[in-house]
C-alpha cells in the first residue's frame, strides 16, 4: 500500500536551455514506496525533470523539496537517489561483482558488508553465480539487471530510471518491465520512471504523469489517465483514440456525428459545445439496421489478436478495434454504449488532431514539434 506522504515536491519548477524554455513552471509531489512514470514524447520535458530530481540540472526557478528540504542546489552524492541510465554506464574493465561493489568501496564500506550486500543484490535481479563474469559476454537484459543492481546496492530512497529499456528488443522489454515492478515491489522503494512507451507507463505505474511542451497535462493512475483523458493531446497519446466534435445538450446526453447519445457525464453547461472521446475497442459492429451509426470499411488490418478497421463515416475515418472480420467496402453499424463515451472541454489541443486517415502524419509532427532537439541532447 502506498503512503500518503509526500516524498519529493517540486513547486513552480522552469528550466531553460539557451533562451529556450524546457520546463514551464511544474507542479508535482511524489509520494513514499511509489511508482511513477514521466511519459510524454520527445522534447516533452521528462527527462529534464528527472534531472533536477538526481541533481543533475539545476531548475532555473522553483524548489525541489526532499522530505520539506529544499535540494536544489545539493550535488547528485549528496541526495538519497540513485539513477539507471539507457545507456547503464557500466565499467567494461570490471566484472559484474565489482560493478556492482563499486559505489560501496568508495564509501569504504567492509569488504564482508560489501560481499553480503552485492550477493544479496545479484539474488535479487536474478543473476546468482554471476559475480565473476565479465560485463561484456553478457547480454543486454542482463547488463541492464547488473545496472539496476548497482544502483539499488546503495539502499537508495529513490531509484531514477531514464527509459532503461529503450535498447532492449520487445520481448525483453515486456519481461523487464514485469521484473521492475517486482524489484520496486520487494525493495519497497520510490521509483522515478521515463519513458515515451505508453505501455511501459500503464504496465508499472501507479501514477502516470502526461506531459508535453514542458507542462504537465496530466496526472492519475494508468486506468484514470486511459479512461478519463483530460484532454486531446492525451486522449491520443495513450492508445488510440476517436476524437470528434460534439455537443452537451444536457447531463447524460450529448450529440455527435447528427446523433444523440445517452452517456454517463454530467457537470457541462447546457448546448456545451465539448470534444467526444470513443475507444476504438469500445465500440461494436453490428447491421446496419441496429447501428447508431453508419459507414462503409474502407481499410482492415490483421493485427494478431484483432482487426483494426477504418470505416467512413460521413467522411470522417473512425478505427473499431474487433475480432470479427469485415470486408473492405461492406456497409456496418456501429452501436456505443453509454458508459464507452468520455467528454472533454474544449481544450488548446482541440482540432489539432483529424480523423484515422490522417492522424499518423498529424501526431509525428505534433511529437517532434518545436524543438529540433529532445531535451535529452540538449542536456548533454
Amino acid at each position: 500500500m502506498v503512503e500518503q506522504e509526500h516524498l519529493i515536491d517540486l513547486k513552480n519548477i522552469s528550466k531553460e536551455f539557451d533562451g529556450v524554455t524546457v520546463l514551464d513552471n511544474i507542479n508535482l509531489y511524489i509520494r513514499k514506496k511509489e511508482f511513477v512514470t514521466l511519459l510524454g514524447p520527445s522534447g516533452c520535458g521528462k527527462t529534464t525533470t528527472l534531472r533536477i530530481i538526481g541533481g543533475f540540472e539545476t531548475p532555473t526557478t522553483g524548489e525541489v523539496l526532499f522530505e520539506g528540504r529544499d535540494i536544489a542546489q545539493l550535488p547528485p552524492y549528496k541526495r538519497r537517489v540513485n539513477t539507471v541510465f539507457q545507456k547503464y554506464a557500466l565499467f567494461p574493465h570490471l566484472n559484474v561483482f565489482d560493478n556492482i561493489a563499486f559505489g560501496l568501496k568508495l564509501k569504504k564500506v567492509p569488504k564482508a558488508e560489501i560481499s553480503r550486500r552485492v550477493e544479496a543484490m545479484l539474488e535479487l535481479v536474478n543473476l546468482r553465480g554471476y559475480g565473476k563474469r565479465h560485463v561484456d559476454a553478457l547480454s543486454g537484459g542482463q547488463q541492464q539487471r547488473v545496472a539496476i543492481a548497482r544502483a539499488l546496492v546503495n539502499e537508495p530512497e529513490v531509484l531514477l530510471l531514464d527509459e532503461p529499456l529503450g535498447a532492449l528488443d520487445l520481448k525483453l522489454r515486456k519481461e523487464m518491465q514485469l521484473e521492475l515492478k517486482r524489484l520496486q515491489r520487494e525493495m519497497n522503494i520510490t521509483f522515478i520512471y521515463v519513458t515515451h512507451d505508453q505501455e511501459e507507463a500503464l504496465t508499472m505505474s501507479d501514477t502516470v504523469v502526461v506531459m508535453n511542451k514542458g507542462n504537465i497535462q496530466q496526472i492519475g493512475s494508468p486506468q484514470d489517465i486511459y479512461n478519463e483523458p483530460r484532454n486531446a493531446f492525451v486522449a491520443k497519446f495513450i492508445g488510440d483514440s476517436n476524437i470528434v466534435d460534439g455537443v452537451m445538450h444536457k447531463d447524460f446526453l450529448v450529440s455527435f456525428s447528427g446523433v444523440d447519445f445517452p452517456c454517463v457525464d454530467r457537470g457541462f453547461a447546457r448546448e456545451q459545445s465539448v470534444q467526444v472521446v470513443v475507444r476504438p475497442e469500445d465500440i461494436e459492429v453490428v447491421s446496419p439496421v441496429e447501428g447508431q451509426l453508419v459507414g462503409v470499411v474502407n481499410d482492415v488490418i490483421f493485427k494478431g489478436v484483432h482487426f483494426e478497421i477504418i470505416v467512413d463515416i460521413g467522411g470522417f475515418k473512425w478505427m473499431i478495434q474487433t475480432t470479427d472480420y469485415q470486408a473492405e467496402g461492406s456497409r456496418i453499424g456501429l452501436f456505443i454504449e453509454p458508459d464507452a463515451i468520455h467528454i472533454m472541454k474544449k481544450s488548446e489541443y482541440s482540432g489539432m488532431y483529424g480523423d484515422y486517415s490522417s492522424f499518423s502524419e498529424e501526431f509525428d509532427e505534433l511529437s517532434n514539434a518545436e524543438l529540433p532537439e529532445d531535451e535529452e541532447e540538449v542536456e548533454e
